[in-house]
Parts: structure tokens; C-alpha cells; sequence
């Protein structure tokens, strides 16, 4: 590899917003030298339907109603 060109690798800790989980790993978000960077994540494993078999409440009242509205009986 040639020197100068990449940029640095270092440990990150990764923390999901949502759980609180937190994970670390290397990256190139976390350069390196002093402390180790903590990056907030909205969505991680730990916290994604998917890997966890929930579903997230969407508020969609407003939207049915909207349609109702719209496109209900006349």
C-alpha cells in the first residue's frame, strides 16, 4: 500500500440511540491517537425489526384519517 493516501483505522465504540447498546469495532470514523470516539447510530441490530422479530408503532392515524377524508364514502 502506498503511505498517505488512506485514512485512519482505528477502534470507534458504536452506540444505538434507541436501545442504548453499544459495540465496538475499528473504523476509519475513529482515526487515530487519543480517546476512543463514541458514534450515536439511529439504527443498529440491536435495536432493527429484522433481527428482533418486533415492529416499530408508526403513528398513521393522521394519514387515515386524511384519506378518509379524501377518498371515504361521498
Amino acid at each position: 500500500m502506498r503511505k498517505d493516501i488512506h485514512p485512519a483505522y482505528g477502534p470507534v465504540v458504536f452506540r444505538d440511540r434507541s436501545t442504548g447498546t453499544t459495540f465496538a469495532t475499528r473504523s476509519t470514523l475513529g482515526g487515530r491517537g487519543g480517546d476512543v470516539p463514541v458514534v450515536d447510530v439511529e439504527i443498529s441490530a440491536a435495536s432493527h425489526p429484522f433481527w428482533t422479530g418486533g415492529t416499530r408503532v408508526v403513528d398513521t392515524a393522521g394519514r387515515v384519517e386524511k384519506f378518509r377524508r379524501r377518498y371515504g364514502t361521498r
